[in-house]
């Protein structure tokens, strides 16, 4: 039973406050790249960074120690106050955050500092930890008070991360908790801990978590092939079929060995390809890993394009290079097709290799 009548459920809940979105925006996130804003080696990268990466993300939480709290805090005001084009609907690179968590001594001054000073280029919050809906209520009935506050015209969104076996199982609830909710990365260290996971590794697959091939011949000994399973595929099904149901939208989180490129493409991929938008970079060689992944292959778009001209009204079937595209495989394409084009809108080069496709007559 839904906890307000569904006609409440997109009014403000502070006097003053913007109306809450109906319809979350598809802006471009292949990348949400952390920093420490604290840092102030890291800091000074930031301008040159902006165009470059399509999120920064001011780090407030676990990353950051305790001593470094209202410093970090404090950075992040001045970075987003003297980095022209950072934040904001028309930015052409996002500007989110990752506070505290909701049961740290910080979060209530990380919230009552940044949305005053620097809520008009912020996108996105992102809350750590998330349990259930409630989590997601508090963090709303406290962003509504405080953009009134500050007179803010437009609502900030709110990002959960799953972090914990609670989480993972109020999956849902907490995607339609607000419709504030920007949507969910999958957070598999603290998960794996919760969980009492048998692994150390920041994301990734782990070899001891396999299938091995059938003996041959009853020969148990002989050399069998074995093939590395990914301890994150339940994880990744489930949240991108929430996000789905609500129309927001999943993302992996960090691969912690940063040195493996290989091993985070293609885990970067597995999460494209079941329908992840996007994931997180710890590092600026994980940016361009990002980028390649989380955008169309020409080539994917060259047949997108063909199809979606076959199919004219979208009814019936046709026949292209031997097989069979009717109105399901129409409805695939166009999803490549419109992430071409948002992407396009931001990122030259890609526009430039998209547009120089021509269509196969």
């Amino acid at each position: 039973m839904p906890s307000k009548s569904a006609k409440d459920f997109f009014r403000p809940l502070a006097v003053g406050a913007p109306t809450p979105p109906t319809e979350i925006p598809a802006r471009p996130s292949r990348a949400i790249h952390f920093f420490d804003p604290s840092n102030e080696k890291m800091a000074a990268k930031i301008p040159q960074m902006v165009g470059t990466v399509d999120v920064l993300l001011g780090n407030l939480e676990d990353a950051v120690k305790a001593d470094n709290k209202l410093a970090a805090r404090e950075g992040l005001v001045r970075i987003a106050q003297d980095t022209e084009g950072l934040g904001g609907p028309d930015a052409k690179t996002q500007l989110w955050t990752r506070i505290n968590s909701l049961d740290s001594p910080w979060v209530l001054d990380d919230l009552t500092t940044l949305i005053p000073a620097i809520g008009h280029k912020l996108d996105v919050v992102m809350v750590p930890k998330v349990q259930g809906a409630e989590d997601i209520h508090y963090v709303d009935r406290i962003l509504a008070q405080l953009e009134a506050k500050a007179g803010l015209d437009r609502p900030i969104l709110v990002h959960a991360i799953l972090e914990t076996a609670r989480g993972v199982a109020n999956v849902e609830e907490i995607c339609g908790a607000s419709p504030r909710m920007q949507g969910l990365s999958l957070g598999p260290a603290d998960l794996a801990a919760d969980r009492r996971m048998k692994t150390t590794r920041v994301g990734g697959g782990h070899p001891g978590y396999l299938v091995r091939q059938d003996p041959e011949n009853g020969e148990i000994d002989a050399p069998r092939a074995v093939f590395q399973q990914d301890l994150w595929h339940y994880t990744i099904a489930r949240m991108v079929d929430a996000c789905a149901m609500h129309g927001i939208y999943p993302y992996y989180g960090p691969f912690g060995d940063i040195a493996d490129v290989v091993a985070c493409e293609d885990q970067f991929r597995n999460a494209f390809l079941l329908g992840c938008v996007g994931t997180w970079s710890l590092h600026p060689k994980q940016i361009a890993i990002a980028n390649k992944v989380f955008s169309p292959s020409v080539e994917d778009i060259k047949h997108a394009r063909r199809v979606v001209a076959a199919m004219g009204d979208g009814t019936g079937a046709v026949m292209l290079d031997g097989k069979m595209e009717d109105d399901a495989s129409l409805k695939q394409c166009l999803v490549m097709v419109e992430l071409a084009e948002q992407l396009a809108a931001i990122d030259p080069e890609l526009k430039q290799q998209y547009d120089a496709i021509s269509l196969e007559a």
